[in-house]
């Protein structure tokens, strides 16, 4: 069955929505709210709370001084629709360093608020430093030679008969546009190595605010990252294979870098077993430079189908 014809939002009102997820509400003194996604449903991306928990942190910090690492932890899973808090403790404030830990929280049907994410950044003022990069830049394929993820997907859900809710979600248009240089977790069936490589940015520019792109860039290293440890198997969560959620993510921030322009996420995962599955990521700009480097584990666990 083809696409019903349908009007999509343009790439400049997708990233104007995104821009307004990440841009948190302050209430009381170091308190803030998330917006929800609009129109989402089930489980909220965990990419979003990281970015919006990290966007609450970097509004209590001042003096110049800006954020070079993450680490989250994820304690259950958030619900798309209520919004969600995010209290922040200014835990260490220096000459050269800062650091703000940040607990998201929601309210169940019950009344009662539960947290659903801890993550501690920290900050620093920008100085001068000795300098080197080991990592090399993968030489793949830039992404004006490789077709587009959404393209892909209306291939690969064609194909697979992929109907109702499942079709809404896998085909929904995104702020974030993606080019994989290789076949991801949920494209083929064949056991493969555990690595993978694709180009992503904005889909239309964003304001020169270097918070904004940092809080993008979190946003976005969820994407691909845990599905990188089941490319071995040859298994995958959107054929309903596999039962899995983020456990924790880190991300250190090694220089400035625009999130409306191709950056190279190239993943690895190195080690699954005890149904967890470790996975690590290297951003690069199109200038070959490291822009952050990325860590996450995730439960990883194969669904078992009852007849």
């Amino acid at each position: 069955m083809a696409d019903a014809p349908s009007d999509p939002p343009t790439p400049e009102r997708l990233v104007a929505g995104l821009v307004r997820l990440l841009t948190v509400e302050p209430g009381a003194p170091m308190h803030f709210t998330g917006k929800p996604q609009k129109g989402g449903v089930g489980r909220v991306f965990g990419g979003q709370v990281i970015a919006q928990a990290l966007q609450a942190a970097q509004a209590t910090v001042g003096d110049g001084k800006e954020a070079h690492s993450l680490h989250a932890y994820f304690l259950r899973g958030g619900k798309e629709g209520p919004p969600i808090s995010y209290e922040v403790a200014a835990d260490f404030d220096g000459r050269s360093f800062a650091n703000r830990r940040v607990v998201a929280s929601q309210m169940e049907e019950d009344g009662t608020s539960r947290p659903i994410l801890n993550l501690t950044a920290s900050f620093q003022l920008p100085e001068p430093g000795l300098e080197h990069d080991d990592y090399m830049m993968p030489d793949v394929p830039g992404p004006e030679d490789l077709r587009s993820d959404m393209e892909l997907r209306h291939e690969y859900a064609e194909k697979a008969g992929i109907s109702g809710t499942a079709r809404a979600m896998m085909l929904r248009p995104r702020p974030i546009e993606m080019r994989t240089t290789d076949k991801l977790h949920w494209m083929n069936s064949e056991p493969r190595k555990p690595c993978a490589h694709s180009w992503f940015k904005a889909a239309a520019p964003l304001p020169d605010d270097l918070a904004l792109h940092r809080a993008i860039i979190a946003y976005a290293s969820d994407f691909t990252l845990l599905g990188t440890s089941a490319l071995p198997h040859g298994l995958s969560w959107m054929r309903g294979e596999l039962v899995g959620a983020s456990l924790d993510h880190a991300i250190w921030f090694h220089r400035p870098a625009r999130a409306d322009e191709w950056l190279l996420y190239a993943t690895d995962a190195p080690w699954s077993g005890g149904g967890r599955g470790f996975n690590r990521g290297r951003i690069f700009n199109r200038a070959g430079e490291l822009v952050a480097s990325v860590a996450q584990e995730g439960m990883m666990r194969k669904r078992v189908r009852k007849d």
